[in-house]
């Protein structure tokens, strides 16, 4: 029977100039919307998640096979959750099953002794329970579902997944300010002062829940709450005996920065090395059998069980249990150690009252083995922490990217502060700075190998601050991560970033280049659209989405009002037309692949229409093809105005008319409209068109159906669609001459998905989305202008 759609705003893919689907303006022309939601990744085959234009040579295609291959739940978790948080939703990322196999997988993969450490996996973990808790459903249980109706946005889920990452940082560190400030640094593109609240209400919660469980479960005391965070550094002080032993002073701050830089060189190798593992691990690992990434996990597992034992027992040395160095804060024996850090001593093979240094370091947790760098002084020889940090170094680097959840915060912390005691030994043992404090070293190099790691800055300050509960320490670090973020940056990018550029991810930056202001929207936008009409026929409707993937549509309808102005040339008017010419071939190529297409609608009366419309021959060459497009006898869909036939008479120009610009109106909100069809006949009032709330608009969400799976043998196909009620009336939009710096500013503080380029007299002549604005997206538009000047 009667079946139509329509909907709100829209969306297009501006990465695929030349190869995009543009139709004769009896057609619909694509693109475009501002609402906050984010475009997806998806693989070819994930129908339930199309959410995002695609074309079919798109670039990322490649890669989105790599991401198809690879387990979502592997790895830290954080580069999928910094892409969401910037707008881009990777398919399955907040799934209920993602979360089960992130804590099962962690678990095993901690206790199993690999390099790895569970606090990125937590912060994924958060995310996971934010996204879906506010939900009250569950996908992957569908019995689970009850009947919420707040929250139902992308935005507000959003929210919560920044929200959910802080609580993450806050539980891993017991840094509920940290956590707050990592969700905001590292991730949202999109912030609001209402959201900072709520996200460190949130993060207090975890913390203070985490160290009330803790505590009461380790120490029996419940309410004392003595354990902030899963990792925590321990108390520094001097020993009281010392007098002139200090923390840190003016003159170790010249250490401090050139830690920094040792630091940051040291990040960008660990970072070039992963990033040619990873690029191997796409073209000759996920790509083959499941089989072969768990062959890979294992051999990592044994090399690394391998090295850890050899090295212990070949190059570990042996060394007293109480040891007495120069000066009195270095005098540290047996008895005076706290608990947890003389329980963590392995003799390992070697005579009594003594233990082996190396597998105290390798055999200990990764979190005792930061406390015993930290807070035990002249325990370890120089040898020994220069063999411990490579082998670390290289077995981390190896590690990470493999097909099992795994974190990196820990690993950083553990080599860099491997570093920072080897650089205390060194100016302790052939120096003569007696003076200097062993654990501020380790934890400067701990915070400069870390940053220069992930180029984190702010976040990691206050991380850092909070877990060692030393607020002295902010400057030193503060200055340490910013010198290790800039000599790292000299290089290459921070890890996670490497990884979201090699899934092919166009992920917004913080900011444009100076030098882009060279460009303008009309320089970067993409000019061939596939748009709607006001009221369109069913047939046409179904016919853009069984054969685009486009997000969204602009709402349009032709400029009649300016013909005159744009008959006499006028430049304003007629700013359209230069954009068009270049794509008429390709478009008179579409124009017959959509005939071909709608023979496949299981209405006999639509065969029929579409066959009446393909009587005539087959052009055999593109020329043919463009003059029977120019010519108006071209064309898939019937014409909803027949009184707007054209004139033989007609030039060019008078057939590439201007559009004027209504809305945009949304890809899953069309497919809703035709499910419910809400629709009306030609033989009635568009007033007599069903209309539906926006509850039961929203009422599929997330999932909403897919148009591939729509039971077309209910629909008419005369039937029409008035999408006015749905679209998006009044989207933001920018002027063809607008600075690319004000168009960037624009799309990522607000939220924005899609942006249409609208001229003076509000004609559409293209749209911009986030493609368009990516870094390597601008550099190539920037090559194109200098070679044009």
């Amino acid at each position: 029977m009667a079946g139509c759609g329509s909907g709100l705003c829209c969306c297009c893919c501006p990465r695929c100039c030349g190869e995009r689907e543009s139709r004769t303006p009896e057609e619909l022309t694509i693109l475009g919307e501002t609402h906050e939601e984010e475009d997806e990744i998806l693989p070819r085959k994930d129908y339930e998640s199309l959410d995002y234009d695609r074309c079919i040579n798109d670039p990322y295609l490649e890669v989105l096979e790599s991401m198809d291959n690879k387990p979502v739940a592997a790895g830290s978790g954080i580069p999928e959750i910094k892409c969401y948080l910037n707008g881009v939703k990777v398919p399955g990322v907040v799934r209920l099953r993602t979360v089960v196999c992130k804590a099962m997988g962690v678990l095993f993969s901690v206790a199993g002794g690999l390099f790895v450490g569970k606090e990125g996996p937590m912060i994924h973990s958060g995310a996971v329970v934010g996204a879906g808790l506010p939900q009250f459903q569950s996908i992957s249980l569908r019995k689970i579902q009850f009947n919420f109706p707040y929250f139902r946005s992308d935005r507000d889920k959003r929210d919560f997944v920044s929200a959910g990452a802080a609580a993450g940082v806050a539980a891993a560190f017991g840094a509920p300010i940290g956590g707050t400030l990592f969700s905001l640094e590292e991730g949202s593109s999109f912030w609001n002062q209402g959201l900072t609240w709520k996200v460190l209400f949130c993060s207090m919660a975890a913390t203070f829940t985490l160290n009330f469980f803790r505590s009461g479960i380790q120490f029996g005391s419940w309410g004392s709450f003595q354990l902030p965070g899963l990792l925590n550094f321990g108390e520094f002080k001097c020993s009281e005996s010392d007098k002139k032993c200090h923390l840190w002073t003016a003159v170790d701050l010249g250490f401090f920065i050139l830690m920094g830089i040792v630091g940051g060189l040291l990040g960008a190798t660990f970072n070039c090395l992963n990033k040619r593992l990873a690029k191997y691990r796409m073209r000759n690992v996920h790509p083959k059998p499941k089989l072969v990434r768990v062959l890979e996990s294992l051999l990592v597992s044994l090399t690394t069980t391998v090295v850890v034992f050899v090295a212990s027992m070949v190059l570990g040395e042996c060394r007293q249990m109480s040891s007495t160095s120069h000066s009195g804060n270095d005098t540290l024996s047996l008895q005076g150690m706290s608990e947890d850090v003389n329980s963590s001593i392995k003799t390992f093979f070697c005579p009594n009252e003594t233990y082996n240094d190396m597998a105290t370091l390798f055999f200990n947790p990764q979190e005792s083995a930061i406390l015993q760098l930290f807070h035990q002084d002249g325990t370890f020889s120089p040898v020994t922490l220069s063999l411990f940090f490579l082998l670390y170094f290289l077995l981390s680097c190896w590690t990470y990217g493999i097909s099992v959840p795994s974190g990196l915060f820990v690993p950083s912390l553990l080599c860099g502060a491997a570093f920072g005691r080897l650089v205390a030994n060194l100016l302790k043992s052939y120096i003569g700075l007696d003076h200097i404090y062993s654990g501020t070293f380790a934890l400067i190099g701990a915070a400069a190998f870390l940053g220069g790691v992930v180029r984190m800055t702010i976040s990691l300050t206050v991380i850092l601050i909070e877990s060692t509960n030393e607020i002295t320490y902010g400057l030193p670090i503060m200055i340490t991560l910013m010198v290790a973020k800039w000599t790292g940056d000299f290089f290459n990018k921070g890890i996670y970033d490497i990884h979201v550029n090699l899934r092919g991810v166009p992920l917004l930056e913080w900011e444009t280049e100076v030098e882009m202001d060279k460009l303008r929207a009309s320089d970067i936008m993409e000019p061939n659209l596939t748009y709607v009409y006001p009221h369109t026929r069913i047939q046409s409707l179904v016919s853009i989405l069984r054969t685009t993937v486009h997000h969204a549509f602009p709402v349009v309808t032709e400029n009649r009002g300016n013909e005159r102005e744009f008959m006499k040339g006028n430049q304003l008017i007629s700013n359209n037309i230069k954009f068009k010419k270049s794509s008429i071939l390709t478009r008179a190529g579409e124009q017959r692949k959509r005939s071909q297409s709608m023979k496949s609608y299981p209405s006999s009366e639509l065969r029929n229409m579409c066959d009446e419309h393909i009587a005539t021959e087959e052009p055999p060459e593109k020329e043919d093809l463009l003059q029977q497009m120019l010519e108006r006898r071209y064309t898939p869909y019937p014409n909803l105005y027949p009184d707007q036939s054209p004139s033989e008479e007609w030039t060019m120009e008078e057939r590439f008319r201007p559009l004027t610009f209504h809305g945009l109106i949304l890809r899953s909100q069309l497919v809703t409209l035709l499910v419910r069809g809400v629709c009306y006949s030609e033989s009635q009032s568009s007033a007599s068109q069903p209309r539906l709330s926006h509850a039961e608009m929203s009422e599929d969400y997330p999932r909403y159906p897919d148009i591939h799976d729509l039971d077309l043998t209910l629909l008419n196909p005369r039937m029409i669609v008035d999408v006015t009620p749905y679209m998006n009336p009044s989207p933001f939009a920018v002027s063809p001459n607008t600075h690319v710096s004000q168009v960037f500013n624009l799309f990522r503080t607000m939220g924005l998905r899609h942006l249409p380029v609208v001229n003076a007299v509000g004609e559409i002549v293209g749209i911009i989305t986030r493609h368009n604005l990516t870094h390597e997206f601008l550099q190539a538009r920037l090559r194109q202008h200098y070679q044009t000047i």
